[in-house]
């Protein structure tokens, strides 16, 4: 047999052996990711979550996507009275990694209940709410990262300030940690970075309260939005399904109508002196074109005993739109990190 042949059959030999051995894990050592945990009827993953609060239970909605018993990501949509759909990226993203997680509509959102009690709309209310829903979904300190964008990057502190017992990892996305900050940042910052005459008659309406006057819309959205929102022209469709669901009483009582600061039930809210108290690895993820301070919400990874900062450059408010290519990236990797073991995690 001619030495050329022997050497070829050894090297196809050791090809397929290592294409054998990069094949992913079968039987019980393979991530069954697209295998649902369902019984009976299936839901493609949708459950409705009854919530006792001192007004009655009511119903939120939760959706899970995928099927892995180490990671799971419970995602706490903004506002407040926002919804789930601005994760829809997420989709595009966690699958791939393996990366279990849950869209949740809070009370008072889009498919969840809407009760009418205004009682019902206070951060320790919401934070109960939270709780309930993490029992039902069954997560736990051993697999459970809470993920809290824009105001629910205010929840997702307040549940771990209360429970990060029950956490293996916190992610805070485009939130600082002081709203009378984030009311300096608006005035000025921001402010100052808008044409004066814009900003004036902006300021004019929002004087005379007149929040639904057209012109008002008509001046914020090219000058504030398309700034510091979202940078996308134009806006993905999902913008347009998630802003008119949104429910604008929640919205008003808690935010309050201004887009520059917050006037509403949060306006004091101020957690800077409690971060160095949780203890969990944090992830803080923030926008230079954001409507928070990149600034802020940098320096806030420090007062984590565990804390990991992120800032996007290309992001404003909603990063996991306008700068996918660094929010996703260093979002997994703090996850996967996590899950490994590591405790402060270099990104």
């Amino acid at each position: 047999m001619p030495l050329s042949f022997l050497r070829s059959t050894l090297f196809t030999a050791l090809v397929v052996t290592a294409v054998a051995c990069n094949k992913a894990p079968s039987g019980n050592e393979a991530l069954t990711y697209n295998q649902s945990p369902e019984t009976g009827v299936r839901t493609g993953g949708v459950r409705m979550i009854p919530v006792k609060t001192p007004s009655g239970t009511f119903n939120v909605w939760t959706k899970r996507v995928g099927n892995n018993p180490r990671i799971k990501v419970l995602l706490l949509h903004g506002g407040p009275g926002g919804n789930h759909v601005l994760f829809e990226p997420f989709e595009s993203y966690f699958p791939a990694e393996d990366i279990e997680f849950y869209y949740y509509d809070q009370l008072g959102s889009l498919n969840s209940d809407h009760p009418s009690d205004s009682t019902l709309w206070t951060t320790p209310r919401f934070v109960e709410e939270v709780e309930q829903v993490r029992r039902a979904l069954g997560l736990n300190k051993d697999n459970f990262y809470l993920l809290g964008h824009s105001w629910g990057g205010i929840l997702a502190t307040e549940y771990a300030l209360k429970y990060q017992q029950n956490l293996k990892g916190l992610i805070i996305s485009n939130m600082m940690s002081s709203c009378p900050e984030y009311g300096k940042y608006a005035e000025e910052v921001l402010g100052k970075q808008m044409n004066p005459k814009v900003l004036a008659e902006i300021k004019a309406i929002e004087a005379r309260k007149d929040f639904q006057n057209p012109r008002y819309m008509e001046l914020l959205t090219p000058n504030f939005y398309e700034q510091h929102v979202c940078r996308l022209k134009p806006w993905p469709n999902a913008f347009d399904r998630a802003f008119p669901a949104m429910n604008s009483t929640v919205y008003t009582l808690m935010q309050g109508p201004s887009e520059f600061g917050i006037s509403g039930r949060l306006a004091n809210w101020d957690r800077r002196a409690d971060l160095k108290n949780i203890n969990v690895p944090t992830l803080t993820i923030g926008g230079m074109h954001d409507t928070m301070d990149p600034k802020h919400m940098a320096w806030m990874a420090t007062q984590f005993p565990h804390g990991t900062s992120l800032i996007c450059p290309d992001g404003s408010h909603c990063s996991m739109w306008d700068d996918q290519p660094h929010y996703f990236p260093g979002l997994v990797k703090f996850i996967k990190a996590v899950d490994a073991g590591e405790e402060k995690v270099a990104l």
